[in-house]
């Protein structure tokens, strides 16, 4: 075998040109790929990593019974909070653990009104990690002593033509199903860009949420906010089984868009990057077809002296698994090192949204700089592809290779 590899790398650079181009088709297709994979991943870091942070988390954990009732908000209390924080902040990769209530409601002034899912929070707790927090433009976010105050969305500031200071009037569902309306002072306005989305969330503090909507000392859900997404069922398999009369879910399952929208990026991105392998390796497979007949002879020669078609095309083979081989192994090199420096500095998007008008609001979860990021899992992966598709590309030829015969081949001008 060690022959055969001696050989097929003689005949490789005996014509260094070709045998170059071919390289430099697979180091491109892998650049490509692999900055275009980390691209994704970070774009779906950003975009769906915000949007868990906007709407509860990664993961969250309810009473019995909220699943199948999720879109209604139910106000269900979840039993034994203190002992699921506790196990949950216990877990690597959580960032934050919080008690939360979502119920269903109205804000509204003298001069309009709107429907609004009413968020409960713990202020001390959400205040670091929160992107309503992270994009006040008026005033400030909530504080652990606030009473009768309010966050809202600029969308929704504007929509009530209110601002700072101005009181309006809140209508949420109780644990009975009861109304209960309270007054509230606007103390903080946030601006994601989200536009009509921005327009039903609310943010108020968790013990006046708690006396006003008749559940003292209770909450309706625990989230957790983890460092990446794609984390969720790993801490869900150990967090289900310590407390089975909970659910325990990833905002994937209550929120179904989501996870179809992830897939569907995930999807684009998988046929994407095999086009830019295939690119290469039709570089190699015209290549190697050229090196064919280029060799004829030399091919005649090889079976004279007694090397059977099946080594014939091992060494054929072999010749268009080095050439992968190499191109994988510079391609990966270069874009695992331009993807580090990238993930540091970062890409700023701030110029493409003022760009885009209107339309950015379809990436305003993404923020303004985006760090593409790609496990060195995913790189070694895309580099065994390469070595195999190199070899995959060479097989026709190899094959035509091995059929002629020696006869022939001698003679073949």
């Amino acid at each position: 075998m060690l022959k055969f590899i001696k050989l097929a790398w003689r005949n490789m650079w005996r014509n260094w040109r070709r045998t170059l181009i071919a390289t430099v088709a697979i180091i491109l297709s892998m650049f490509l790929l692999i900055f275009f994979q980390a691209f994704m991943d970070g774009m779906d870091q950003s975009i769906y990593g915000n949007t868990v942070r906007l709407y509860g988390g990664n993961v969250l954990i309810h009473a019995p019974g909220y699943r199948e009732k999720s879109t209604r908000l139910p106000m269900l209390p979840v039993a034994d909070v203190d002992a699921i924080l506790a196990e949950v902040r216990s877990q690597p990769n959580v960032i934050a653990a919080s008690r939360r209530i979502n119920t269903g409601g109205l804000i509204s002034n003298r001069s309009a009104s709107h429907a609004v899912n009413i968020t409960a929070i713990e202020p001390e707790t959400e205040a670091p990690i929160s992107l309503a927090a992270e994009n006040i433009v008026a005033g400030r976010f909530l504080q652990p002593d606030d009473g009768d105050n309010i966050v809202i969305g600029q969308a929704l500031a504007d929509y009530l033509n209110v601002s700072i200071g101005d009181r309006v009037s809140l209508l949420g569902r109780r644990k009975d199903e009861s109304m209960r309306q309270r007054s509230m002072t606007v103390v903080g306005i946030f601006d994601l860009g989200l536009g009509e989305a921005e327009k039903g969330l609310v943010f108020i503090n968790l013990p006046t949420t708690q006396t006003l909507y008749n559940l003292r000392g209770e909450v309706t859900e625990v989230a957790v906010i983890l460092e990446k997404i794609g984390e969720e069922d790993a801490l869900i398999d150990v967090i289900a089984p310590e407390f089975p009369n909970h659910e325990v879910d990833s905002i994937y399952t209550l929120r179904p868009e989501f996870a179809q929208a992830l897939e569907f990026d995930r999807v684009f991105g998988l046929m994407l990057g095999g086009i830019l392998l295939l690119m290469g390796a039709v570089g190699i497979l015209n290549l190697m077809l050229m090196a064919v007949f280029e060799r004829t002879r030399e091919m005649g020669v090889l079976a004279a002296l007694g090397l059977k078609g099946n080594q014939i095309m091992g060494l054929f083979v072999l010749e268009g698994a080095l050439i992968g081989l190499i191109g994988a192994v510079v391609g990966c090199v270069l874009s695992w090192a331009f993807v580090a420096w990238l993930g540091r500095v970062g890409i700023d998007f701030s110029m493409v949204y003022s760009d885009l008008g209107e339309a950015g609001e379809l990436y305003a979860l993404m923020g303004t700089q985006l760090y593409p990021a790609i496990s060195n899992t995913a790189i070694i992966i895309y580099g065994l592809a390469a070595v195999l598709i190199g070899g995959l590309a060479a097989l026709y030829p190899a094959w035509q290779a091995a059929q002629r015969e020696p006869a022939e081949s001698l003679h073949y001008v």
